[in-house]
């Protein structure tokens, strides 16, 4: 998707740190601002794995040679991590522009009484903690610059809970407790803080939910059309690419077939 000349303009030359950027949302995020900037971007691009972090640089920079991208490991669930990721970051991305805070996960669809504490942990480390911790870090970042875009990707899960989804219900809502907070707190600058929730999106999310499991990944798409993640790639950037004094403050996106986290129509 392109957004015409004046948003390439407004993102030409930012970098962008994208967490979570080896698949789904992150992924397509990542190639959505190199296509909206025309190329002219700086790109950040971590996740846990390095090889496909690698490939999609190849691919980015092959078909746009004036971006620049700089794949680094990063696990945001390893708190430890994110002050030396932030400190040791190349000179020429350090000044960053935009943060996307991505990264997320599920683990399975207990219900409470039967949720393993290792599936708390991790919710809740890579969904809250993680997101807290780098945009902390990279507040002195933004606050010095007295502008940039924080964009928080939350879910339909965080103001919609559901049976099987008490951990993750509760760590979106954290997420959108955060959000909220942040943009309250930076109201006297041009820090825009910026939600977006997908509903239901098929990515590689459901197959994490089902610790593997295909079939029963592939079972939560039958009979509809999900959002893929372009889709939500394209708000993520349409956001970002406004005018400075805009702020696309909260974005639930939907598929024509969904109306909550519970009200689906499946043609079977």
């Amino acid at each position: 998707m392109s957004f015409g000349t004046s948003a390439a303009s407004r993102l030409a030359g930012k970098t962008v740190l994208i967490t979570g950027a080896s698949s789904g949302i992150g992924r397509a995020t990542a190639f959505e601002f190199a296509n909206a900037s025309g190329g002219d971007i700086k790109l950040i691009l971590t996740a846990r794995r390095e090889a496909t972090l690698v490939s999609i640089k190849e691919e980015i920079e092959k078909a746009y040679p004036k971006s620049k991208v700089v794949p680094i490991v990063l696990d945001v669930s390893k708190l430890s991590a994110i002050d030396a990721f932030v400190d040791n970051l190349p000179q020429e991305v350090k000044d960053i522009d935009v943060l996307v805070n991505n990264a997320g996960m599920v683990h399975g669809v207990d219900q409470v009484g039967s949720i393993a504490q290792s599936d708390i942990d991790i919710m809740f480390q890579t969904n809250v903690f993680g997101l807290i911790a780098l945009t902390q870090k990279l507040m002195p970042i933004f606050k010095a610059k007295g502008k940039g875009d924080i964009v928080n990707i939350g879910s339909i899960a965080g103001r919609e809970p559901y049976p099987g989804g008490a951990i993750y219900c509760a760590t979106k809502a954290a997420v959108k407790s955060f959000t909220e907070t942040l943009r309250k707190e930076l109201i006297a600058t041009r820090i825009r803080v910026i939600e977006v929730d997908p509903g239901q999106v098929e990515t590689e999310f459901s197959v994490v939910r089902f610790r593997g499991d295909k079939d029963k990944a592939d079972a939560v798409y039958k009979g509809v059309e999900p959002l893929i993640a372009e889709d939500i790639a394209e708000v993520i950037v349409f956001a970002v690419s406004r005018r400075e004094n805009v702020v696309i403050a909260d974005t639930l996106v939907f598929p024509s077939h969904q109306a909550s986290a519970l009200i689906m129509h499946r043609k079977l």
